[in-house]
């Protein structure tokens, strides 16, 4: 029996939308733009995104309770889990320490108490002024692909970096490899 919704015109009228690929930022761009951040808080904001691949909503939502050394505790994330961690480089806590203890913030309040679209043109004016498209989730991807390029097994990137149930999720991130960065990986992995 042939199914009735299998026509052409309903094939056409809903047709699944095509995955625009992205345009993943390099590291030079992205370390330009942290490196010339001269406001602890934003600079952080980038940081925590670029380097440690938090989602904006979730950075925003961080308390000062919720920083332990090199953990953040995340509540009420994505997944729909109670809470997830997120974990970050030696030098990036120490500076979130600090800014915690020089901003006299109390543990219940939050870290980074601005609004989304606040950080969102924020981060909108930095690419501008690198004469690039950016938006905050384009740092998320960028902390993914950077993983993934320089041999973090995707595993790792999956569960760890961006905390995502699904790898399939996860390879949706990773941009495009090139050839030159194919034959490179050939190399590495069986030599020249």
């Amino acid at each position: 029996m042939k199914n009735p919704c299998d026509t052409s015109l309903l094939s056409k009228t809903f047709r699944m939308p095509r995955q625009v690929p992205r345009t993943i930022l390099d590291k030079e761009t992205v370390d330009e733009m942290i490196y010339n951040t001269k406001n602890p808080r934003n600079r952080l904001i980038l940081e925590l995104q670029a380097r440690c691949g938090l989602r904006i909503g979730e950075l925003l939502n961080i308390k000062a309770q919720d920083v332990s050394e090199r953990k953040l505790t995340i509540k009420e994330p994505k997944s729909g889990k109670e809470a997830e961690v997120a974990f970050m480089p030696e030098q990036i806590a120490k500076r979130m320490g600090e800014y915690i203890k020089a901003t006299n913030i109390l543990p219940d309040d939050h870290v980074f108490p601005i609004s989304y679209s606040t950080a969102r043109m924020f981060i909108r004016k930095l690419g501008s002024k690198l004469n690039t498209s950016l938006s905050p989730h384009d740092l998320r991807r960028y902390s993914a692909t950077y993983a993934s390029r320089n041999g973090v097994p995707l595993e790792i990137v999956s569960k760890v970096i961006l905390r995502h149930q699904d790898l399939k999720t996860t390879q949706i991130y990773l941009g495009k490899v090139s050839e030159h960065e194919a034959i490179r990986w050939m190399d590495i992995l069986h030599g020249k």
